[in-house]
This record gives C-alpha cells, structure tokens and sequence, in this order.
C-alpha cells in the first residue's frame, strides 16, 4: 500500500552549496525547524543526535550527500521512527529545499494535514536565516 505524502519546497536566494552547509549541520536544526525541534545536541554515537520536541525526547540521523544535494534524514521517538527524504538543488543563483513527508500508518489524515502544514512556518525561518545571514 503507498502512503500518502506531501512535498513541501522553498525557495531559498543563496548559493546552492550555503544552504546545504547549513542544513548539513543538525546543530542548525532548532534555528529554523521552530515548531518540530526544541533543541538538539551531538551524542556520543557521532551519526545520531538528540532533540527535545513537542511530545518529548527524540533522535535524529542526517545521511547527507553533498554531490547529490541530498539531506535525507531518520527521526525515532519513543512511539515512532520514519525516514524523510529531502533535497537541495540548484536554481539559478539560489536553491530549492525539498522535503517528503509520508503518512505513517498511525497518524489519521486530518492529524497528518495539521502537522505538515507547520513545516510552512518552519520553511519560512529557513528562508529568512539564510537570505538575512548573507
């Protein structure tokens, strides 16, 4: 069975390889991802890093591939683990970020609709750190 899912996409007035460096590095994650991260902090298993959020303690692992522009990333909390693929690519003088979200088979439609919509606040801290930090 395919899950549902949602892309969400920001424009972003920075050279590609600037917002990359800066997605790269979770410790750049609470700055912008404002509704979904409280703080983070490195561990020490050096893949994973540990976030304090809404309902509670969590881990996040990125898989980045810089040639690629990929920021693919797995995020486990104690009722669930997901894998959420994203990407950075290049337009014109600026980027594009690209995140996917699947449904996971616990969430009901209308909860999965109220929670992606916040990625549009987060989207948009992203968007303003980066074109004001130039």
């Amino acid at each position: 069975m395919i899950a549902r899912s949602v892309t969400k996409t920001v424009s972003i007035d920075r050279p590609v390889a600037e917002v990359f460096a800066f997605l790269a590095d979770p410790a750049n994650w609470s700055k912008w991802a404002v509704v979904n991260i409280q703080s983070i902090e490195s561990t020490d298993d050096p893949d994973w890093w540990a976030m304090s959020t809404p309902v509670g303690p969590a881990r996040l692992r990125l898989r980045p591939d810089a040639e690629l522009g990929v920021l693919d990333h797995d995020y486990v909390d104690d009722t669930a683990s997901w894998r959420v693929p994203a990407r950075v690519v290049p337009n014109g003088d600026g980027a594009e970020f690209m995140i996917t979200f699947c449904q996971p088979p616990t969430f009901e439609d209308r909860f999965f609709d109220e929670q992606t919509a916040l990625v549009d606040t987060e989207l948009s801290a992203l968007k303003e750190i980066l074109e004001t930090q130039a």
